[in-house]
């Protein structure tokens, strides 16, 4: 028979190995509207996201195991910080309204007094 080639067998293992291993380095995939999306082609039991160069949207593209393609559109927006509410602020608004509301009310009653006790 032919002799052992063990750098052949090493090589074969290598890229046996690569095959097997999960790919680590993820690309983005940058498409052109709905039809863009759809011309993405993935096996059975597939997904992959998508950035329009249309639209704030990302494509989600998947596959069923038939193979067959289903695309669900998702609006982006650039992300803004909350900014943080002054429960203080609106404690004190509050209760200078109630104030306001109390001080109109005791002055309404006093000029009612004052209007009875003239009458008289």
């Amino acid at each position: 028979m032919y002799p052992y080639n063990t750098n052949q067998n090493q090589l074969s293992q290598l890229l046996l190995q690569q095959a097997i291993q999960p790919q680590t380095a993820q690309q983005i995939i940058e498409v052109t509207g709905r039809n863009g999306a759809n011309a993405i082609s993935l096996g059975p039991n597939s997904s992959v996201l998508a950035l329009d160069n249309t639209a704030p949207l990302v494509w989600l593209v998947k596959t069923d195991g038939a193979g067959y393609k289903t695309l669900v559109a998702y609006d982006i927006k650039p992300h803004e910080e909350e900014k943080p509410v002054d429960h203080y602020k609106d404690l004190e608004d509050r209760i200078s309204k109630l104030e306001e509301t109390v001080n109109a009310k005791q002055s309404n009653t006093t000029n009612a007094r004052r209007k009875s006790e003239s009458a008289e």
